[in-house]
């Protein structure tokens, strides 16, 4: 896939639009709100498969629930996106999402009801859904004068550093009080209270981050529009482009044959592979191989474009391969491999939908995407864990099946080209 990107290499401006804070700068703290919050709700993501085992669940209910969650943090922007473009609201978006997570996550270590548990689960990821589209817009902005995959990926390597340190201290609380997990999650209220007061500072000091992606627009030479399509002129602004929806539909195929991390930590657990405890341990180690994928990957994006997203197809393909095997090590080396196709999806996808589509639809599309990740995560996550209590093997087969459709999809969507986005 081609892109023409008309910002993300450019300079960033001389007086920064907003008060002292350069779009370096904003990226930086936005990242400092993402890092506490990721301490929120990786930490209980860490714990979710051997919580909903422990409760009871079997492998189908475990892919189904963090599946459908999943679903729900994605599929759910297909409203928040086009209501944060109509509203033009994105703090109180960004706001409403992050207060929402802060406050289910640690409610989940006190429930000892199953289907309470996936009610919780599935509603920390309503919060994510909320705020997404219009955080990523408020990111967009600012990447615009630091440079997209750049941008995204220090953001998300930021994300990281907090989706290391909550598996990590869940772990520690879990190792202290002998798998309890009320206090694991319980003290993991106290980052969520400091991200939404960060958050709320940074709203203050920068209150229209767009004004970084106008400034940077004004000292950049123009280029000729396109080429009009044919039609009325609202409906050529309210289509997204073509690129964007062939793009779409590669994305949701490397999506439908992925694992979600509940399902392999299931596996981990039941196989008696690793203890409880160890398993956040593991988690962390995976979203450092997140932020080490995000940076690369970011760093290439901005040298060789959407090209790059070639080993999305690959890492989904090894991770059932190596982590649903009886072997600690190799079992380890997937979820590994796990974590670097998630910092894959979460920057440079992100960077991608930035390029490919106009400032005024910017929340739509990122909903929109989100609503087909959506869908395709639920897949992704239900396929995984039925097949899996039918036969590994065959879940292998399946999975690679699908990333080298994958793989095809994407080389066919490189003779598609978007229009600039101006």
């Amino acid at each position: 896939m081609k892109l023409v990107r008309t910002t993300s290499a450019m300079p960033e401006p001389s007086n920064p639009p907003a008060r002292g804070l350069s779009a370096w700068r904003f990226v930086v703290v936005f990242g400092g709100v993402s890092l506490l919050m990721d301490f929120v709700y990786e930490g209980a993501r860490s714990v979710t498969g051997p919580l909903l085992a422990h409760l009871g669940a079997s492998a189908a209910v475990v892919g189904l629930v963090t599946g459908a969650g999943e679903a729900a943090a994605l599929g759910l922007r297909l409203a928040s996106g086009p209501l944060a473009d109509r509203s033009r609201r994105f703090w109180a978006w960004t706001i409403a999402g992050y207060v929402l997570t802060a406050a289910t996550v640690p409610v989940l270590g006190l429930t000892g009801v199953l289907w309470v548990a996936c009610a919780l689960v599935i509603a920390e990821r309503v919060g994510k859904a909320v705020r997404s589209p219009a955080k990523d817009t408020l990111l967009s902005h600012a990447t615009a004068a630091t440079g997209r995959g750049r941008g995204f990926a220090v953001h998300e390597a930021m994300d990281q550093v907090g989706a290391l340190i909550g598996p990590l201290t869940v772990a520690g609380v879990l190792a202290l009080t002998s798998g309890d997990y009320a206090p694991a999650l319980g003290v993991l209220a106290l980052p969520g209270v400091a991200a939404v007061a960060l958050l709320l500072w940074l709203r203050a000091r920068v209150p229209d981050p767009v004004a970084y992606e106008t400034t940077v627009g004004a000292a950049a030479p123009e280029e000729p529009d396109p080429p009009e399509e044919p039609g009325p002129a609202g409906a050529r602004e309210r289509k997204l482009p073509r690129a964007f929806w062939a793009y779409a539909v590669f994305t949701a195929v490397t999506l439908t044959g992925f694992a979600t991390f509940g399902v392999l930590s299931y596996h981990l657990v039941v196989r008696h592979l690793m203890p409880t405890a160890t398993v956040p341990v593991l988690y962390a180690a995976a979203m450092a191989a997140d932020a080490v994928a995000a940076l690369a990957t970011g760093w290439l994006y901005d040298r060789f474009g959407a090209q790059v997203l070639v080993v999305l197809p690959l890492l989904s393909a090894a991770v059932p391969a190596l982590a649903f095997t009886d072997t600690v090590g190799v079992a380890v080396a997937g979820a590994l491999v796990w974590g670097a196709a998630v910092g894959v999806q979460e920057s440079t996808l992100r960077a991608t939908v930035a390029d490919l589509v106009p400032v005024g639809r910017r929340a739509t599309a990122y909903g929109v995407f989100a609503g087909i990740m959506g869908a395709a995560a639920l897949a992704g996550g239900a396929l995984a864990g039925v097949l899996y209590d039918i036969s590994i093997p065959r879940l292998i087969v399946v999975v690679a099946g699908i990333q080298a459709a994958a793989l095809v999809l994407l080389w066919f969507t490189r003779a598609v080209r978007s229009t600039p986005a101006h």
